[in-house]
């Protein structure tokens, strides 16, 4: 049916982009009464819900034996890019704001590019080490404070850590089930990522003392409409948009389509946060998409 759209694959990775983008705009004001792990934890049960429900509308398979070894690298794929890198995604970008955060992000496709010549013997050609070296660039200008006190300063570092960690987690959790993913059905993949990072979560506020505080954030009424909508906008839509995206496009166009959602972020931040829109932040995201484009091209 779509097949006879024309672009209707550039279309799909551009509103993947734009809707996960409006997603992250949803979780900084979700981040203002609910905690990153109640966050985390629900919108990865609703998650679930939902995959679950689309796969039995679609006569998908809910529930297929893998391999021991692919079901052992699929939940720790889950435990590292859902229940680690999500809530400190949440994390940073309650300190650092959801502009600075778009910059940080854009470490996203060196760190993979990096691991994939580490693990999967890919090759990294000259543009992609210049796409590295400006992405280094746009981190080190665009996301910097002027004139901030030390504690300023001290929470910015501690933001821009917690964002790397999580960064580097997500890209360490893609990069061990790549092989996988080009054997077994997208859908699958998700629902166990998603149930293992949901059983990871449960794990880390089992072992937390102040998890009756945490769970209870999420009861706050005011951040409901924030919580619930970023949570499908981000978790299920821009999903589905991203996979059509990957199905009706070239890769190599899909992909820096999707990158784009760093420049969204960046302008909604501005637009519907007001957070400030400084020359060296400009600078910064622009000089990130260019070195993501080189990386995602090369």
């Amino acid at each position: 049916m779509f097949e006879t759209i024309p672009h209707i694959g550039e279309i799909m990775a551009l509103s993947s982009a734009a809707i996960w983008a409006v997603a992250v705009i949803l979780f900084k004001k979700s981040g203002e009464t609910a905690h990153p792990i109640s966050l985390n934890l629900f919108k990865n049960i609703l998650g679930i819900l939902l995959f679950f429900l689309t796969m039995l509308a679609f006569d998908q398979v809910c529930f297929r034996y893998g391999s021991t070894r692919d079901l052992v690298y699929l939940i720790v794929s889950g435990f590292l890019g859902i229940a680690v890198s999500d809530t400190l995604f949440f994390k940073s970008l309650n300190m650092l704001g959801a502009g600075v955060s778009a910059i940080v992000n854009c470490v996203y496709s060196p760190c993979i590019i990096i691991l994939s010549v580490l693990f999967l013997d890919e090759k990294l050609s000259g543009l992609q080490i210049l796409g590295i070296l400006l992405i280094l660039a746009a981190l080190l200008s665009g996301s910097s404070q002027d004139n901030k006190s030390a504690g300023d300063r001290k929470h910015w570092i501690k933001g821009v850590i917690y964002a790397l960690a999580g960064i580097v987690a997500m890209a360490v959790g893609i990069v061990m089930i790549k092989p996988i993913l080009e054997r077994a059905p997208l859908l699958w993949v998700l629902e166990v990522r998603l149930l293992s990072g949901v059983v990871g979560l449960a794990l880390m506020l089992a072992w937390l003392p102040n998890r009756k505080e945490i769970i209870s954030s999420l009861y706050i009424k005011k951040g409901w409409i924030y919580i619930i909508s970023g949570s499908v906008l981000g978790v299920y839509f821009s999903f589905l948009a991203w996979m059509a995206g990957m199905k009706y496009a070239q890769a190599s166009i899909a992909a820096p389509l999707n990158q784009t959602a760093n420049l969204f972020i960046f302008i909604f931040a501005a637009l519907f946060l007001h957070e400030p829109l400084t020359g060296r932040r400009i600078v910064g995201i622009l000089i990130g998409l260019a070195g993501v484009l080189l990386t995602t091209l090369g």
